[in-house]
């Protein structure tokens, strides 16, 4: 009798355990939407070759964090990981903010190769991410979970060609790219397509030089852009790499007009370019001095008493993709990463601290453009391209 009650209670268990295994869904790694506190996930560079970058967007992300920390009745709570600059601590990153932080929705990277190193992770685990300044097309090409708020590399790479044949009346352009940046190799390109097209001369590139990131000498570089007597230079890399390059071409004697992209806005660019930056222009997507919108006006005040200083685009984007994130799930009445996802694809007009957001059917901004020139050691204003 003892053993046939004893036989009864193991198959009882047995039964129980197999019916909770089936009730599991399989585990996508997101938060559970009973939760007190909704964690979203941050994973950008704040140290290595991108560190001042990360750092600023991070700023902004905290700043948005402290103005509205609340959403659905909870507190939201920020879960920042340091990708270190590099694409393989990206993706761990975003897999331990998945895994083991369980997060619902996740904000980066600055560095359009770190954000593509995260995109399969959070396709194959669907938990949306929102790139703040990752500008390089691939980022968000063929992935619904992975959105940004700042305009992409075909449009910047044609509003700099536009400045170059149109203000600076350039007709041979020069082209010095980082070979190891996604963002460098995809921006020079649609440089050079735009350019190309404007000028009407498929040989109106006269030269493309390439070097490493983390490069120190582009003497050879820099003589070969020489040797073919370019009316323009333009060379988009890392704020510390672009820095050094404009310093060694000015002292080869080398005054030819050099531009870039967003990544020169930066305090190292001018400390470490000093005087040799002097009237480099770059594209950006913001500026304190044109405020767009009133919460443009909100953001700059409150960054200035946070921080002590003045905001610069890497700031207010990440604010803004905090408040993007912020906004699906209140539409969505949930933190469940599937539904903030849904309602992330369907943002539109959302009036950010860098201008209205809407995004398109490859979760990509449509936003105008800021052309910004290095003017007595500061970044001053110059203009804005709408797409």
């Amino acid at each position: 009798m003892k053993k046939r009650l004893g036989l009864y209670l193991l198959i009882l268990v047995l039964i129980t355990m197999s019916l909770s295994a089936c009730g599991k869904s399989e585990d996508t790694g997101g938060g559970s939407v009973d939760s007190d506190v909704i964690k979203i996930g941050v994973f950008e560079p704040m140290t290595g070759a991108n560190a001042a970058g990360g750092e600023m967007t991070v700023e902004g992300i905290k700043l948005a964090n402290e103005v509205k920390g609340e959403i659905l009745g909870k507190k939201v709570e920020l879960v920042i990981v340091d990708n270190k600059s590099d694409k393989v601590e990206a993706a761990n990153a975003v897999s331990r903010l998945i895994e083991k932080d369980k997060v619902v929705a996740i904000i980066g990277s600055y560095g359009s190769s770190l954000s593509m190193s995260a995109g399969d992770i959070v396709k194959q685990k669907e938990v949306p991410a929102v790139g703040c300044s990752p500008t390089n097309p691939l980022v968000t090409l063929n992935n619904d979970y992975y959105f940004r708020v700042c305009f992409i590399d075909p449009f910047q790479g044609t509003v700099m060609a536009n400045y170059a044949f149109k203000d600076l009346g350039a007709r041979k352009a020069a082209i010095i790219q980082d070979v190891n940046q996604d963002y460098s190799i995809g921006l020079s390109k649609y440089f050079m397509d735009a350019f190309k097209e404007l000028t009407g001369d498929p040989d109106s590139i006269v030269e493309i030089s390439s070097y490493n990131t983390g490069d120190q000498d582009f003497s050879a570089q820099l003589t070969n852009a020489k040797g073919k007597n370019p009316d323009v230079i333009f060379a988009p890399g890392n704020y510390g790499e672009s820095a050094l390059l404009i310093r060694q071409a000015r002292d080869l004697g080398m005054d030819v007009p050099i531009l870039g992209g967003d990544t020169w806005e930066s305090p190292e660019f001018l400390s470490i370019g000093g005087d040799a930056v002097e009237g480099t222009v770059f594209s950006t997507h913001f500026t304190a001095e044109s405020p767009v919108t009133d919460v443009s006006k909100v953001f700059l005040d409150d960054y200035k008493e946070k921080f002590g200083k003045d905001a610069n685009a890497f700031a207010a984007l990440g604010y803004d993709a905090y408040m993007v994130i912020l906004d699906a799930i209140e539409r969505a009445g949930s933190a469940d990463s599937k539904a903030i996802k849904d309602e992330l694809a369907k943002t539109k007009n959302f009036v950010g601290a860098t201008g209205n957001i809407t995004l398109d059917e490859n979760g990509d901004a449509v936003k105008s453009a800021v052309i910004n020139q290095v003017d007595k050691g500061v970044f001053k204003y110059l203009t804005t391209v709408e797409p």
